[in-house]
């Protein structure tokens, strides 16, 4: 059973999620708050596996009680927002969010993303995957406090198919400076490097097992081992790391 926080200002969009999800046999919506602070208090008293956390709100926005809690380890996040713009994007993924939807996704998709973030996946809506890595990989943009964007942090564990489009190559022809390509990449085997660049042009762990002829809980392991040996907290970074090294 999956455990959900619903966090959004409007008690209407919480009960229709509440609806959507309160229908599937494995989501259980454990608790609703109106504003990121009541979020970080229920978070800590509940202990749900996924918040759904809207991006504005009173008292605290969804991006500082994101970050906070993710940084007690309260719960994975999955952000849902009307709004498609950048700087939500980017300061969700730096405060540590498993995934970003825009709140105009269909109730299937909504369904999908709490099950893939649950997981341990990462998920971004497919319509902002590709402009997320071109900017975060050209470097064009540095979260509020001032923090570097997602890509080499620590963290890790294990992840699965990104529910996202193929990211774009970045504009130009960018080599890895030496500063991009991290000392990790040593550790790799032939084998997860490989996997390493095809996750960094978008693909899922199915479409690599069948690029690469393998099982699919292979490749799954094979993500994992990458994830671990460069630390990095998803697959989402995976994608960044290989364009800045040059792999893609």
């Amino acid at each position: 059973m999956t455990r959900v926080l619903l966090v959004d200002d409007q008690a209407l969009v919480r009960s229709g999620f509440s609806l959507i999800l309160s229908v599937e046999d494995d989501v259980e919506v454990v608790g609703q708050a109106g504003d990121g602070a009541a979020a970080i208090e229920l978070a800590r008293e509940l202990r749900p596996d996924v918040v759904l956390m809207d991006v504005q709100m009173p008292v605290m926005d969804g991006i500082e009680a994101t970050r906070r809690i993710v940084a007690e380890d309260l719960a994975k996040v999955l952000v849902l927002t009307t709004f498609d713009h950048d700087e939500y994007v980017f300061d969700g993924l730096a405060a540590g969010a498993s995934g970003f939807l825009l709140k105009n996704s269909d109730a299937e998709h909504l369904v999908d993303a709490v099950r893939t973030v649950a997981a341990g996946h990462a998920l971004l809506a497919p319509q902002i995957t590709r402009r997320v890595i071109e900017q975060m990989v050209a470097g064009e943009r540095q979260p509020a406090d001032g923090s570097a964007v997602p890509g080499g942090s620590p963290g890790g564990g294990p992840v699965g198919t990104a529910y996202a489009g193929g990211p774009a190559r970045p504009a130009g022809n960018r080599g890895a400076s030496p500063a991009a390509v991290p000392a990790g990449l040593a550790l790799l085997t032939p084998r997860e490097r490989e996997v390493l660049e095809l996750v960094g042009t978008g693909l899922s762990n199915g479409e690599i097992a069948s690029t690469l002829y393998l099982g699919e809980a292979t490749v799954k392991t094979h993500v994992s081992n990458v994830l671990a040996k460069l630390h990095l907290r998803d697959r989402v970074q995976a994608v960044v790391l290989a364009h800045r090294a040059g792999l893609v």
